[in-house]
């Protein structure tokens, strides 16, 4: 894993998470207008809240959408989770390259997005934390 360096306003945005969900948080970062927290294993539940509440309380709080994305040591099931609710029907790690493989052309589309920007993006957070991958493809 790399080091990560966070500002005054994200420490502030880590802490006022931390307070209003319990989970504990390993990464955060914004993309795209869209704040992206990363939860330790197992804290996913607690980050959600009931029915979604710590959520809607959250975007409330800091007018913009969120992304709560567990995380784990293993780089495909990382993966899976961070495309997350999207799910493919495949996805394999080959020499720094994770290929992911969409169930129907729609989930395609949902990777890969306008430009590749989806892709861009879940490519951004999941070089955070394995530095050795290279790149994100969406094969099928």
């Amino acid at each position: 894993m790399i080091k990560i360096k966070f500002d005054l306003n994200l420490i502030k945005t880590i802490s006022l998470f931390q307070k209003v969900t319990n989970a504990n948080i390993k990464d955060c970062l914004e993309q795209n207008g869209k704040l992206i927290f990363v939860v330790n294993k197992g804290d996913m539940a607690k980050a959600i809240g009931p029915h979604g509440a710590n959520v809607h309380r959250l975007e409330n709080m800091f007018k913009k959408k969120i992304k709560i994305i567990e995380y784990s040591e293993d780089l495909v099931e990382f993966v899976g989770n961070v495309v997350a609710p999207i799910r493919p029907a495949g996805i394999v790690e080959e020499e720094g390259t994770v290929i992911i493989t969409p169930e129907d052309m729609q989930s395609r589309g949902l990777l890969i997005g306008r430009s590749a920007v989806n892709l861009r993006a879940f490519e951004e957070i999941v070089k955070r934390f394995f530095p050795n991958v290279k790149v994100l493809k969406v094969v099928g």
